[in-house]
């Protein structure tokens, strides 16, 4: 079959798993429409795999109605899709791996996952001062979206940091967290927005946490921007373009 032929199927097929849950859970088109806050026509279309005709605002109200959850996915070209996305997170990596190259005793390992008493995750990058006994977690932003998740996330990977260092096999007496976020219009933007809460979390800034670094003594908040001059050290970019401007004509 083409592969133009698929999202079809996989409407039919979505279509018909609405109608067989509403059903089995005796209920009238009427009955989910009411629920749903559309029309009957709206739902008879959906079961009919007429998916296109109807917002996805509403087509997870309706199936939420039903307790079914939907999930997107997308694809393009095969494994190019992640590289792509993910391209500014790696540079960012790199950024942080040639910065460290300017501060003596610190071992860094990259995406550590954990799973502690439930609470799984990863760290981004995982710090380790031997000399000082010093932990450090460090969480990668190519943009901030959430910052209440930012801090929380981060707060959370700081207080299982001493376990997260010992099945390293690294002890440490304190860890402290650092969240590095890429340099741009948008991210300078939310932070001014919020810049009271995000600095009750992180009282440091780029300034302290590279004092804190050469000598580490005790734990350490910080939030910081990678800018440009880190971009270079990748030779890239740390985000996607925001926007694509067509070449003018001479």
């Amino acid at each position: 079959m083409a592969e133009r032929d698929h999202p079809r199927m996989d409407d039919l097929r979505l279509g018909a798993i609405l109608r067989a849950v509403r059903i089995r859970r005796r209920l009238r088109q009427a009955d989910v429409a009411a629920a749903a806050g559309v029309t009957s026509m709206t739902i008879s279309r959906l079961e009919r795999g007429h998916v296109d005709m109807t917002s996805v605002r509403v087509l997870r109200e309706v199936a939420s109605q039903l307790e079914v959850r939907i999930f997107f996915k997308a694809s393009w070209r095969g494994g190019d899709l992640d590289r792509l996305v993910n391209a500014g997170h790696s540079a960012m990596h790199e950024a942080v791996a040639e910065l460290f190259d300017r501060y003596t005793g610190w071992q860094l390992a990259p995406e550590v996952s954990f799973s502690i008493y439930g609470e799984r995750g990863i760290v981004d990058l995982l710090g380790f001062h031997a000399e000082s006994g010093t932990g450090l977690v460090i969480e990668l932003k190519t943009e901030i979206v959430d910052v209440q998740e930012l801090v929380g996330t981060l707060d959370r990977k700081r207080r299982l940091g001493r376990t997260i260092c010992a099945e390293r096999g690294w002890v440490v007496a304190d860890v402290g967290m650092w969240a590095l976020i890429a340099d741009s219009r948008s991210n300078r933007a939310r932070f001014a927005a919020h810049r009271r809460f995000i600095r009750q979390a992180f009282p440091g800034d780029g300034h302290g946490i590279g004092r804190w670094l050469r000598q580490p003594a005790g734990p350490v908040a910080a939030l910081s921007f990678l800018n440009n001059e880190h971009e270079r050290i990748v030779g890239r970019g740390f985000g996607l373009p925001k926007r694509v401007y067509r070449p003018r004509s001479r």
